[in-house]
């Protein structure tokens, strides 16, 4: 048995240890936000943060995480409410939504060591995969929960999950041209 904290709640599996911590995740813990993609580590759809740091879920077994914390995006903000989420829709960063879980954990991690990070940080540190092409946003997008983090921005709080469509379209402010 596996024991570590998930979402800030003490777990314990009762898998093989060479079980990726993906599967552990989404299989057994039904926490289906972290993506399988390519499954070799490349893509980073897996992304979610262990300890801190920005880990490929698909690429660690769970017996390696043994009295490891483990945060997911379900573990990030519910609400939508962390920075990197509130400035990822702001940005409208999403197309297809698939790599954006993995993006959000790898901006979070490297927003909590560089409140303030450059340009070739950002690409050093965000090597996810996007199909949708959202990469020439992306480094705005990461800027902006930076500022959102640090203070230097607000935002107007995003509609909460499973708000009716109708009354999020009337809560969303008019968007002005730049």
């Amino acid at each position: 048995m596996t024991r570590f904290t998930v979402n800030n709640q003490p777990v314990e599996y009762q898998l093989d240890p060479q079980t990726p911590l993906l599967w552990a995740l989404r299989d057994a813990s039904n926490l289906t936000g972290t993506k399988y993609g390519c499954g070799v580590g490349e893509c980073g759809a897996c992304t979610v943060d262990v300890d801190g740091e920005a880990v490929r879920s698909c690429q660690v077994a769970i017996g390696a995480l043994e009295g490891t914390f483990v945060t997911t995006i379900e573990g990030l903000s519910r609400d939508r409410s962390h920075p990197v989420q509130a400035a990822f829709l702001a940005s409208n960063l999403g197309q297809c939504g698939y790599c954006i879980p993995g993006l959000v954990m790898a901006t979070a991690a490297l927003l909590r060591t560089n409140r303030d990070p450059s340009d070739a940080a950002i690409a050093e540190a965000l090597t996810n995969l996007c199909r949708c092409g959202i990469q020439p946003r992306l480094t705005e997008a990461v800027r902006r929960a930076a500022r959102l983090a640090r203070g230097d921005e607000t935002l107007e709080p995003a509609p909460k999950p499973g708000t009716d469509h109708d009354e999020a379209a009337r809560a969303v402010p008019a968007l002005s041209p730049r």
